[in-house]
């Protein structure tokens, strides 16, 4: 069983991920038999039903062991650890500012969320994400032509968020955003566990599209992608009203997910950091807020 390994920024070093429900996860995904233990859990009754026992009071309970076996930093926390009614209110809680510091070059384009983030500078020269010979169709993860064609020497990062990060998202930058469009689907995995097998997934998803007008990056484009125990995808924005880099977009309820962010052909060059890991297929953890391009 291969373990995920990420470069975290933050320690400039290699580090193993400590995986949420990892047993279930490569029983299902790893092995034959979890066929069909992965066509139970990929339908949206299954997440509906996880959601609605985390939401329960009883769930709270496993706020305090969460905390401690992942190592989670309390402090950061906008709210007590003891006001937390139930564990999915938990895991959509909001942090204090000061803990996530923004780039300090307000004209960089941030990290919407904190997470394990790949970074491509063409989208078109994408021959692999997590495992050689798997295509990345930027046209079915739109599922729009037109916006596949006008994006499709663009750039592209991929931010996933496991089970222990904070979940809530943001704006990249500032702008005007759109009315988002559902594209209605399933929910696989996210993990690399799941994508190394099928990286279709992505496009297959339950998924949340929008647009962001800007001043210096031309348009945006921010997809946020259900997956597995996701019980709903949350915005928190008003469309068509201004916002400012970091403002808040919106939460994943119970479970991991990602995000994709597309730019316009030239009109961003990612850091340098995120380049290189993903040239190396290696995921680069940073937090949200921090540089992600400019």
């Amino acid at each position: 069983m291969e373990p995920i390994r990420y470069y975290n920024r933050l320690t400039n070093a290699l580090e193993t991920e400590q995986v949420y429900g990892e047993r279930w996860l490569r029983l299902a995904y790893e092995t034959c038999w979890g066929s069909l233990l992965k066509q139970v859990i990929r339908k949206p009754f299954f997440s509906r039903w996880y959601g609605r026992r985390m939401a329960r009071p009883a769930s709270r309970s496993l706020v305090a062991p969460f905390i401690e076996e992942f190592g989670l930093d309390a402090s950061e926390f906008a709210d007590p650890q003891e006001s937390f009614k139930s564990f999915n209110e938990f895991f959509i809680r909001r942090l204090k500012p000061e803990a996530r510091p923004f780039d300090p070059d307000p004209e960089a384009a941030t990290f919407p969320c904190d997470g394990r983030h790949l970074g491509f500078p063409d989208i078109s020269e994408i021959t692999s994400v997590f495992v050689k010979g798997q295509r990345f169709s930027l046209a079915s993860l739109l599922g729009s032509s037109e916006l596949s064609n006008r994006f499709a020497r663009g750039s592209l990062v991929l931010s996933r968020l496991c089970p222990t990060d904070y979940h809530r998202f943001h704006f990249p930058a500032a702008g005007i955003p759109s009315t988002s469009s559902l594209i209605n689907g399933a929910l696989f995995s996210v993990s690399p566990i799941a994508l190394r097998r099928n990286l279709s997934y992505l496009w297959q998803n339950k998924r949340m599209i929008t647009e962001l007008e800007t001043s210096r990056f031309g348009t945006i484009v921010m997809i946020d992608i259900g997956a597995t125990n996701v019980g709903s995808i949350s915005q928190t924005f008003t469309p068509s009203e201004k916002i400012h880099r970091g403002d808040e977009r919106g939460y994943f309820s119970f479970g991991g997910s990602s995000t994709i962010t597309l730019f316009e052909e030239g009109k961003i060059t990612l850091a340098d950091d995120l380049v290189e890991q993903t040239s190396h297929q290696t995921e680069l953890y940073a937090p949200m807020g921090s540089l992600l391009g400019s």
